[in-house]
């Protein structure tokens, strides 16, 4: 469209109908006649009932099968009053007019109660005016965009029609005033972005702010469970055949928690801890130069173990358990990732020494790679499987502070989380920034895998450094 406009090639009577189109590339897609999605806490919604209406009003639910009335207002909603519930995406519900107090009739000219109907909708800040006769004006997030977009365009479709006007058919005035006309369409796009950027920015400085300060209250809730799902899915391995439970915790673009039941099995388990022992050292973090060193924000053994992978056919426990780790990591983001040149499966282990230990064993607030809503660097990791063996007495849990996830330890469950949009391969921007909470009491025994995108047989996951570089790049740039 702005090129037609900018080419002249829009003749002046389809003014109307260009800035129609203009307002229409603001508008979402409808979701009219769609299925109402499941009733969970992805659909969940928040609704605000503001009556106008000059009378006393009732909302009810209505049953989806049955078309049974449920009131949910009780006793009923005040004129000039505000009424809240919280229901699901899709869901339907009645407004009726109740009866003067006074006179017993209602205020229609023929004394009739009237009543109207609203559906929930998929969007956001849903707020429902009940006006005189219950005529009902719904408003959320889309709609205001696209009242905002109509204002824009309605105010420079007037500055273009006056200027069109006065052009009469002097081709280079009808140029100037399509050029001033898609200028200031452009102008009212930017400014608004702007706005909505800094927005953003303020509510995410915000969120990040409120999860540093509950990071330690929240991990030293010993009583916590695991936060609610948005959803619950069945994964079949299509090698073991086995159903298994997913809780999706979160499901955003390039961030996503899962968590998934009965992943690895006791012999499993035993596996990894026979090959860890003698190998069992320090663990480490990565030191923002290239390489790593010991750290107090990480206090734990590990052993890194390679997977001998001609024994897979003959069942080894190690082999079978990386190669779940991928089917599952491919189910999920469906980049075709293969083991060669992956990072070796790791054995971690965290002891309590009990709950006035001053310096337990823990992992402070991490990324697993790059958090920084950046393009992927070639070779980094982007998703990370954590699966627990040995569960401890206190303590233990894992807590994704910035998408307010908390995961309470489960013997043989994993958490599954990546951190890069596989569309679009850009990064995270920290929500599934994470900590390992403190240990207090008893033993905690994992088995991670951490999985990289752009490694192969020929650039293992090795050959990078901790900052993504080729260690041989990095080693000439450091001899210039």
């Amino acid at each position: 469209i702005l090129h037609c406009l900018r080419m002249s090639l829009c003749p002046a009577r389809l003014l109307s109908v260009v800035m129609t189109l203009l307002a229409l590339a603001f508008i979402p897609k409808s979701v009219v006649g769609k299925r109402p999605p499941p009733t969970n806490k992805s659909t969940s919604r928040s609704i605000t009932i503001i009556n106008e209406s000059g009378s006393r009003v009732e909302v009810y639910w209505i049953h989806p099968q049955t078309r049974e009335a449920s009131l949910m207002s009780s006793p009923n909603v005040m004129n000039g009053a505000t009424f809240n519930l919280n229901s699901f995406a899709g869901h339907e519900f009645e407004v009726r007019e109740l009866p003067s107090v006074a006179t017993g009739v209602c205020k229609s000219e023929d004394q009739t109660c009237h009543s109207a109907f609203f559906a929930v909708s998929e969007n956001d800040d849903q707020t429902i005016t009940v006006h005189k006769g219950i005529e009902l004006e719904f408003v959320d997030d889309q709609i205001k965009a696209q009242r905002e977009a109509g204002e824009l365009v309605k105010e420079c479709q007037t500055k273009a029609k006056e200027r069109l006007a006065a052009a009469g058919t002097d081709a280079a005035e009808i140029q100037a005033s399509m050029d001033d006309l898609v200028k200031c369409v452009e102008r009212g796009v930017a400014d608004t972005l702007s706005r909505a950027n800094e927005e953003i920015a303020f509510q995410a400085n915000v969120r990040k702010g409120m999860a540093q300060f509950m990071e330690n209250y929240t991990c030293t809730d010993l009583e916590l469970d695991t936060s609610d799902s948005l959803r619950d899915e069945t994964w079949v391995s299509k090698r073991d055949k086995k159903p298994r439970k997913v809780h999706i915790m979160l499901d955003r673009p390039a961030s996503k928690i899962h968590v998934v039941e009965n992943f690895i099995s006791q012999q499993e388990c035993d596996a990894m801890a026979e090959a860890a022992q003698p190998k069992l050292h320090r663990a480490t973090v990565a030191d923002g130069k290239g390489g790593s060193h010991f750290s107090e924000h990480r206090k734990a053994m590990q052993a890194g173990i390679k997977v001998n992978w001609s024994k897979e056919a003959s069942g080894d426990h190690i082999a079978k358990l990386s190669r779940r780790v991928y089917d599952y990591t491919n189910h999920v983001l469906d980049l075709n990732i293969q083991e060669h040149g992956q990072e070796d499966l790791m054995s971690i282990q965290y002891f309590g020494r009990g709950e006035n230990d001053t310096a337990p064993d823990r992992y402070t607030p991490h990324c697993d790679g790059d958090c920084t809503g950046l393009p992927h660097k070639a070779g980094t990791r982007m998703a990370t499987m954590v699966m627990y063996c040995t569960i401890p007495e206190l303590g233990g849990h894992t807590n994704f502070r910035n998408a307010g996830v908390h995961v309470k330890p489960q013997k043989g469950n994993a958490i599954f989380f990546s951190y890069i949009d596989p569309e679009t391969l850009t990064m995270d921007n920290g929500f599934t920034e994470h900590s390992g909470c403190p240990v207090f009491k008893g033993e905690k025994k994992i088995v991670t895998q951490w999985i990289r995108l752009g490694v192969d047989s020929e650039n293992p996951w090795d050959s990078f450094n901790t900052l993504g570089i080729k260690r041989s790049e990095a080693e000439e740039e450091a001899e210039l």
